[in-house]
């Protein structure tokens, strides 16, 4: 079981911008020092919901602070962005990294990014599967070309090649889809990607997905050999909040994530007018604690585990910015680690940083 954070450099009310990017640094840096897996970078544009707008560019500065940790996007939104440059963006991250960059896409929503980037709402509604497969092939080959709706030049070289080998076979960075939909599901198995589930989804909803892709995987002609292997990289996006009672850790969320979910989602403005039904911050909030690692280090280990045996999902991005506190989300991080991880043993756990000396790439030292 791998177990990492999701940072989404989250504003709250009464905080300033630079104060929730401080954070999510911090954040970050915790993760390695806490022994944990990964940090999964969320990307957003005009929202105080996040403060990130370019996960890419979040990612290669934390991987230039970290040694060890993997640091993957969650997500890069595809009709913000040109797959070819997205593309050469993960390449440069891959290599420089020494492979521990994860590329993670999403189709985002229908919101005014759209109409602020040029892409319009056709990027979003018709454009999207022909973005995610350019991008693909851009990481997979030598030389693209295109000629497509979107999509259209000459065959230029791919430089850097990411499929280039940093050792043994021809590799790329990992990618990971988003997928909140029957569709999104299909279209990821069928290309061979795993899936990084959100964190509104309960175990029974993530279960059905994953047997949806398997199936899809499996019909599409994947060996079961390969299927196996490529769900192993599902991800499952949670929250936690880690302390000495289950009472004290909803406390901590129920006082300060509907401040900021309120705020958060409210900002959120469509490019065409249609209305987004909100959620109930606080029902929200209590509906995350109900779900996932909120409460004393045993029950946040028995969740994990019991998401990993319904679902077989055993890969987890983590919020755990929830109290809006540095302070507290830095003992947040290092609770999880040095209170959670051995209670769900030793499979996956990394080393402390100073425990050992394995640089992964660049970094601070």
């Amino acid at each position: 079981m791998r177990v990492g954070t999701f940072v989404l450099a989250a504003q709250f009310p009464g905080q300033g911008q630079g104060e929730a990017l401080h954070r999510a640094v911090r954040t970050a840096t915790a993760t390695e020092e806490a022994g944990l897996d990964a940090v999964w970078l969320a990307e957003h544009h005009f929202v105080p919901y996040g403060t990130c707008p370019s996960a890419a560019t979040f990612a290669a500065f934390l991987l230039g602070r970290t040694r060890r940790i993997g640091v993957g996007t969650a997500v890069s939104v595809l009709p913000t962005a040109h797959p070819v440059a997205l593309g050469e963006q993960a390449a440069l991250l891959h290599h420089t990294s020494g492979g521990r960059f994860t590329l993670g896409v999403g189709r985002g929503g229908p919101w005014v990014d759209l109409e602020v980037f040029g892409g319009g709402l056709e990027a979003y509604e018709e454009g999207y599967t022909e973005a995610l497969d350019l991008l693909l092939r851009w990481l997979r080959e030598s030389r693209v070309d295109a000629d497509g709706p979107r999509y259209r030049f000459r065959e230029v070289p791919v430089v850097p090649c990411a499929a280039e080998a940093l050792t043994g076979p021809p590799s790329g960075p990992p990618v990971v889809v988003a997928c909140v939909s029957d569709a999104s599901v299909r279209s990821a198995a069928r290309r061979g990607l795993p899936m990084l589930l959100g964190m509104h989804c309960g175990d029974e909803e993530k279960a059905r997905m994953t047997a949806l892709w398997r199936h899809e995987a499996l019909t599409s002609g994947r060996p079961p050999t390969d299927v196996d292997a490529l769900a192993a990289e599902h991800v499952s996006a949670g929250v936690a909040q880690v302390a000495d009672s289950r009472a004290e850790a909803v406390e901590t969320l129920l006082k300060a994530m509907p401040g900021w979910l309120r705020q958060g989602l409210a900002a959120h403005v469509t490019v065409d007018g249609r209305t987004r039904a909100m959620r109930d911050p606080v029902a929200y909030t209590e509906l995350l604690c109900d779900l996932h690692p909120v409460g004393p280090p045993e029950l946040c280990a028995e969740r994990l585990a019991r998401t990993a045996e319904r679902t077989g999902v055993r890969r987890f991005a983590l919020l755990a910015e929830g109290s809006g506190d540095l302070t507290a989300t830095e003992a947040n991080v290092h609770r999880l680690g040095a209170d959670v991880l051995p209670l769900l043993g030793t499979e996956g756990r990394q080393q402390p940083v100073g425990a050992v000396s394995s640089p992964g790439g660049p970094g601070t030292g």
